[in-house]
């Protein structure tokens, strides 16, 4: 295990504060207990014109406790990691448990599920970065967003985050597990035009290892690129057209599918995907596979926050819904098995098809290219989705004009099976990977 003298407290004092309370919860009556332990710290500078705006250090540390009295659930946290400060926090989540109405779902995680070996999945790489440099290389990405056309008249800011994290996660199962991770970021936005011509538009890219962040000069010149292709925009008439939902928006649509699919909306019966088990929900070609061992993936985990193992898995197989993303409470309350996936997804993935985002605009022939999307009109239980958007018309498969001030309609079930393609352009800013997504028609409303 890796060790930094920046954290202040090293990876084995984490543990020993975890068996701590875990001793102490058992000691006062708790039939079982989980906690978690972390610590965290990083650096953030946004260079805004030249100057620097802002230069943010952050440092934290915490220790969430949840405890059981039988079928009884009390939660307490601190960030105090003195022994008498854990000790309250412990008593503070009994005494909630003792008042808490019993739940038959509740409680840990099967103890066969429990992960038992850790892996090195090749997420800690530490960016010795000084403020100095940060403040360099913020520059250099603005500047080279004015250099890329004159028409960029102004700065949102480049900024340069770097953050370091280790934690230790641990309950009464005999779990125990922990390791620790890095996250590093380089974003730009700027603004083309004048007066009431202006547009702006961003780029941004992360990584768990900075020398695989793309180089800052070229994320202000994409950034100043799409700032001003979207200048003399202008609405479209309303009505139905393909959508192509540029790659870093795809996501999103996995990320609907993911919510739709989760064991708490599921079991609330709010989600247009109940009972859909095995059944089709999208077009044949399309496969999403889950790999949570990635090495450096940013949506890499050995386990999940139940403690329960992660696995590889199917998530869609020919357009069939081959499994849900379940914890283990979400999972009891539908009486089938957890997921490994308390606390969300680990690298959901989109198997790409054979075009790139210009070969879809060709495919698609007239239509939206949707870049930009605002609102959040999604309604899980029907599926209806309405958000605004802004992107570029289509025609003949070219990009003829930017668009803006439209609205975008159509029911999630209809969109996720009038997928037509996937593009093979993947943007990898998160635990969902997918080339960009051309669906078959949906409302657009502008004149």
């Amino acid at each position: 295990m890796s060790e930094t003298a920046a954290f202040s407290y090293a990876f084995a004092t984490l543990q020993q504060l975890a068996e701590d309370v875990l001793k102490h919860a058992s000691n006062k009556g708790a039939t079982a207990c989980e906690a978690d332990v972390s610590e965290g710290f990083g650096q953030s500078v946004t260079v805004r014109c030249d100057e620097v705006e802002t230069i943010e250090f952050n440092r934290d540390k915490g220790i969430g406790i949840t405890v059981y009295v039988g079928q009884r659930k009390g939660y307490a946290s601190t960030s105090d990691f003195s022994a008498q400060a854990l000790r309250e926090t412990v008593e503070a989540a009994l005494a909630i448990a003792r008042f808490t109405a019993e739940d038959d779902c509740a409680g840990l995680a099967d103890a066969a599920l429990m992960a038992k070996e850790i892996p090195d999945l090749d997420l800690y790489h530490p960016w010795a970065l000084s403020v100095e440099e940060a403040i360099e290389t913020a520059r250099r990405c603005e500047q080279a967003a004015f250099d890329a056309s004159p028409q960029v008249s102004n700065s949102e800011g480049a900024s340069i985050s770097t953050q370091q994290a280790h934690f230790v996660s641990a309950n009464s199962h005999g779990f125990m597990g922990g390791y620790p991770t890095s996250r590093h970021y380089i974003s730009c936005s700027v603004i083309a035009g004048e007066q009431d011509a202006m547009q702006r538009d961003d780029w941004y890219t992360t990584n768990r290892n900075a020398a695989r962040l793309d180089a800052p000069e070229q994320v202000g010149r994409i950034a100043a690129e799409r700032a001003v292709a979207r200048l003399g925009g202008s609405k479209v008439k309303t009505g139905e057209f393909p959508v192509v939902f540029e790659a870093p928006l795809a996501g999103g649509l996995l990320g609907s599918l993911v919510h739709a699919a989760s064991g708490g909306a599921l079991y609330r019966k709010a989600s247009f995907l109940l009972d859909q088990l095995g059944k089709p929900v999208m077009p044949s070609f399309v496969n999403i596979v889950e790999r949570p061992h990635l090495p450096g993936g940013l949506g890499s985990s050995a386990f999940d926050n139940d403690g329960v193992a992660t696995r590889d898995r199917d998530v869609v197989r020919g357009g069939i819904l081959q499994g849900y993303f379940l914890s283990a409470y979400t999972a009891r309350k539908l009486g089938m098995q957890t997921t490994a996936n308390a606390g969300g997804s680990h690298n959901l993935i989109i198997e790409p098809g054979e075009h790139d985002l210009a070969g879809l605009l060709a495919r698609m022939g007239r239509g939206v290219l949707v870049t930009e999307l605002l609102g959040h009109g999604i309604n899980y239980v029907t599926g209806d989705y309405s958000r605004g958007a802004a992107g570029f018309w289509v025609e003949n498969g070219q990009i003829v004009h930017p668009v803006e001030e439209i609205t975008i309609a159509g029911n999630l079930r209809n969109m996720l099976a009038g997928i037509v393609a996937v593009g093979n352009d993947v943007q990898i800013r998160g635990t969902k990977q997918t080339g960009s997504i051309m669906i078959d028609r949906m409302t657009i409303a502008g004149e």
